[in-house]
């Protein structure tokens, strides 16, 4: 028998600085995460994302430990902190080899990959520093996690693109269902915000190029929309059995239920028109969480800000649920209009947005969408401001490159 899978703790960095409750508020606020970035403007065509605010990382890490971490894994081991501090989580009372950790990211350090090859080409293949695979390699963040908890049980990365975040809370899910783990810290992080990964993206013809307004420049479903925003950070969730979590007194914030994958098999970076794959892995979520379709009252959607994209999400969405005149109870936004495009920690951030909205029954905005694109869905997209509205289940989308997608499902917990 399938073992019930809760909620228990928490933890953010992102554009809006440390701390998930200063992320929700801030989204639930309409309030936008991306700015100028700190990198040579006159180098790049694009020149805004959200970035990470400076701070102290020796507030959570020593200098000489910070020194041998790229960003991804910091970011990593942030989240997960405050995740177990909010979860009130002691290794000294748990069996540390039912203690799991799974960490997605879409490519691990590549800051410190291409710092280290500038330095070799200068220098010499040798002079790069003796730390630079570890902190390049993308499992290092789950790696860093489990000795700072003192996890011993399961531990792996997940790298499936804009997906993985949500792969990894997914994969963490379905370790507690089928008696794997007890609790498993499960998340993204990426920092991909560099010369070459702004550079690579730009000349992919995939990022906004809207520098003069950075906070309107993801406009996911506006016909003014030119392309997604690059951000950063790192988002984990505690996951914990249900009877486990009850034994030791935590405080439940969601249960997680349903869980569904699939691949489009279409194309590297475009998705399918059709939405067949992205169809799918929903209805198999739903199936997952033994619901119906009728059950679901909130989606937060991939909804990264390109034609593509948004267009054949949002027609997906409305073929499964029907359009908003048809289904008024489902609200759907895209929260990727004030955080911009986390890429490998999307996921997991859109996640704890998603447990967010069935805590508070406050359905986040999609911002700037001024001016309807006609060729999107007819949903109800929450323009401008967050609403209230009951939410016992919510569903979040993610879509990675190379045709991956995820979806989580999220109830309402109620004692």
């Amino acid at each position: 028998m399938k073992r019930r899978v809760v909620i228990t703790g928490t933890g953010c960095i992102s554009p809006y600085g440390t701390g998930s409750d200063k992320a929700w508020n801030s989204i639930v606020q309409g309030k936008s995460g991306i700015r100028k970035l700190s990198l040579d403007a006159d180098k790049h065509l694009v020149q805004i994302g959200g970035e990470v605010p400076e701070f102290n990382e020796e507030e959570f890490v020593d200098a000489k430990e910070a020194k041998r971490l790229d960003k991804f894994i910091l970011y990593a081991l942030i989240a997960a902190d405050e995740a177990a501090k909010n979860g009130k989580f002691d290794i000294e009372k748990e069996n540390p080899y039912r203690v799991g950790v799974i960490i997605g990211s879409a490519q691990g350090g590549l800051y410190t990959m291409t710092q280290s090859h500038e330095v070799m080409l200068k220098r010499g293949y040798h002079k790069c520093s003796p730390f630079t695979v570890p902190m390049m390699i993308p499992n290092m963040a789950a790696g860093k996690i489990s000795i700072r908890l003192g996890a011993k049980g399961l531990n792996k990365a997940v790298a499936s693109a804009c997906a993985s975040g949500a792969h990894a809370i997914g994969d963490a899910f379905r370790s507690i269902q089928w008696g794997d783990a007890d609790i498993v810290f499960a998340g993204g992080s990426d920092s991909k915000i560099s010369d070459f990964g702004v550079g690579a993206f730009t000349s992919a013809r995939t990022l906004s190029k809207r520098n003069d307004e950075p906070e309107k420049a993801s406009r996911p479903y506006d016909k003014d929309r030119d392309g997604f925003v690059m951000s950063e950070g790192s988002a984990v969730l505690m996951l914990e059995e249900y009877e486990h979590a009850k034994a030791r007194g935590a405080k439940i914030l969601a249960e997680i239920v349903g869980y569904g994958q699939s691949a489009d098999a279409y194309d590297l970076v475009a998705p399918d028109p059709n939405g067949a794959g992205a169809e799918y892995a929903i209805l198999s979520a739903i199936e997952d969480a033994g619901i119906t379709k009728n059950d679901i009252d909130y989606i937060n959607m991939h909804g990264t800000s390109t034609h593509v994209g948004d267009i054949a999400e949002s027609k997906t969405v409305e073929r499964i649920f029907g359009d908003k005149n048809v289904n008024k109870k489902l609200l759907v936004s895209s929260t990727k209009s004030m955080t911009g495009h986390m890429l490998g920690a999307a996921g997991a951030a859109e996640a704890l947005f998603a447990v967010k909205t069935t805590m508070t029954d406050i359905v986040p905005p999609t911002i700037n969408l001024d001016n309807q694109d006609e060729e999107v869905a007819n949903l109800d997209y929450v323009p401008h401001k967050a609403r209230e509205h009951k939410v016992n289940y919510a569903l979040s989308n993610s879509f990675g490159f190379g045709g991956c997608n995820a979806v989580l499902i999220f109830k309402k917990y109620e004692e």
